[in-house]
């Protein structure tokens, strides 16, 4: 700390003590004092504050250097809650129009910015508005230490909409594009803290950030690579972003594809996730597949590092939903690593997206539901399932219930079993997966060639159907009657008696239903169905 004495060192040191006022004098003898046994001292308090003050009020540059300086050095060892009388000399300094003190000043406050409390005083006291000042400084020092306390500032969630409000932005996009590595960390670092909610991300694509951040992305430095892929990620969660980047940032998707490939894991998992917020959009599904995105995605799906097989399997399963990709995905090779994620169980995350992805491409092509089954995805999600926690349970009785409705795979999937799992996830006390099982339950019913199967688990099949018919919900109603449907109309007389005579004992009740929800060209479904029952037992 000499180096806060030596300022006030002047070619004829006499003469200059003269200058000096009594009351200044006396502050920097016992600074000196405090400084010489600062392992015992709280600057913060009292006698050592009182003096670092007088030397921030004195009309004396020197003696201004000498305060910034100390209290840059100060903090930069101490960092704890303060009170406003420790803070307001050094917003004071901060108004200096010399450099050197703009500098230490910054330095200081960026330095207790570290601190929660400190970061929302700071703010209410009003720095905001001269770190902007100093942000916009012709030396880089200052740039660097004043865009260092905003960034600091902008992690705390109180004073984010502040900062987007107060004219900070539009430098600090600017300063985002400075020649000098630091100024640029720090600024694309605060822009990434305003990123966090939507009135925040508005405000910073109206001033003009996105083009600088994307620009970014070629940049050869990590962390800055990290932070714009970071913000375009969170900029490309709402919808308004993600249209305006279609027709102003031509080239965004294939930066972010090849960022997948970076040497840095989290630039990796950053830019995947981008690409997983953007590909929310049918357009961007699309795009990311021509612009070569599979190659990397079906590589990291591979991973050992956690974080990037999920946002992997994340931005798969959003561009699977479009049926385009639906075959591409398959020829990329992604049937095999995804089934391998199926029963993922350190993330539960990642098994759901493993397995809506393969719901997705079994949507519409019995090439690639005959692929699915021969990779020996459903005798995984078989022997899982009913160990599983719900949200994977969903996910795979939906995937059933898909697969069920395709004639050409119904009488593999009974023999493997899969009604084993389907009728006891019908008692779920998760509404969808009871949903799902019944309806794929229902789907396997219908017009199959043997109903052998079906006959051996007909007792089971019955209670099911009983338990939805008398449940009052009339989705329940609805899958219970048109799994009856299924069964009357597949002309086996076993099942025809079977259900007649339950129907007839009141086992499958078929008074008091609900009244649908839905009507169909103003019939009611429930009714209608009822009424056809009723006509096959006759």
């Amino acid at each position: 700390m000499g180096c806060c004495w030596s300022c006030t060192k002047h070619e004829d040191e006499s003469l200059y003590r003269q200058l000096l006022a009594d009351n200044e004098r006396d502050a920097i003898s016992s600074l000196l004092d405090y400084l010489e046994n600062r392992g015992q001292v709280d600057f913060f308090a009292d006698g050592p504050l009182k003096a670092l003050s007088t030397l921030v009020y004195s009309d004396n540059i020197d003696l201004q250097r000498s305060a910034a300086l100390a209290f840059a050095e100060i903090t930069e060892k101490d960092i704890r809650p303060v009170s406003r009388d420790v803070l307001e000399p050094i917003l004071i300094l901060l108004q200096s129009s010399d450099q050197e003190v703009q500098r230490a000043a910054c330095a200081a406050l960026g330095n207790l910015a570290v601190n929660d409390d400190n970061k929302v005083l700071i703010v209410e006291m009003g720095g905001l508005h001269p770190l902007i000042t100093q942000m916009m400084s012709s030396n880089i020092e200052v740039q660097c230490n004043a865009v260092g306390c905003i960034t600091n500032l902008a992690t705390q969630d109180k004073n984010k909409t502040k900062i987007a409000t107060s004219g900070a932005l539009i430098p600090l996009t600017r300063l985002a594009k400075s020649p000098d590595l630091r100024v640029q960390r720090n600024a694309t670092g605060a822009l990434l803290n305003m990123t966090h909610s939507f009135d925040n991300r508005k405000e910073l694509v109206e001033a003009g950030s996105v083009p600088v951040l994307v620009q970014l992305l070629s940049s050869p430095d990590a962390d800055v690579q990290y932070y714009c892929t970071t913000a375009l990620s969170n900029i490309a969660v709402d919808e308004t972003n993600r249209k305006k980047l279609s027709t102003t940032e031509p080239k965004l998707v294939g930066q972010l594809v090849l960022l997948m490939d970076s040497s840095s894991p989290r630039v990796q998992c950053q830019a995947t996730l981008a690409l997983r917020n953007l590909a929310s959009d049918a357009l961007y599904q699309l795009e990311i597949v021509r612009a070569g995105g599979l190659t990397n995605l079906v590589t990291l799906l591979k991973s050992q590092h956690e974080p990037l097989v999920l946002a992997a399997v994340a931005c798969i399963r959003n561009i699977s939903i479009h049926p385009m990709n639906e075959g591409l995905i398959i020829e990329a090779g992604f049937l095999k690593p995804l089934v391998a994620l199926v029963d993922y169980t350190d993330s539960v995350e990642i098994q759901c997206h493993a397995v809506s992805t393969l719901r997705n491409l079994a949507a519409s092509s019995e090439k690639n539901r005959l692929a699915l089954l021969d990779a020996g995805a459903v005798k995984k999600c078989r022997d899982l399932v009913l160990t599983s926690p719900e949200s994977v349970q969903s996910e795979i009785s939906a995937c059933f219930a898909i697969l069920a409705l395709a004639e050409e795979l119904k009488t593999r999937l009974l023999e493997q079993g899969i009604m084993d799992v389907l009728i006891p996830l019908t008692k779920s006390p998760n509404p969808e997966v009871c949903g799902n099982s019944a309806a794929a339950l229902a789907n396997l019913c219908s017009r199959i060639d043997d109903y052998s199967i079906v006959l051996m688990k007909y007792a089971e099949i019955s209670d099911f159907i009983s338990s939805f018919l008398s449940s009052g919900n009339s989705t329940f109603e609805h899958i219970a009657l048109w799994t009856m449907l299924q069964l009357l109309e597949s002309n086996d007389q076993d099942i025809k008696i079977r259900i007649k005579k339950e129907i007839h004992t009141g086992k499958m009740n078929l008074n008091n239903l609900t009244a649908d929800d839905n009507f169909t060209n103003g019939t009611d479904e429930i009714a209608n169905l009822t009424q056809q029952i009723l006509e096959l037992i006759k």
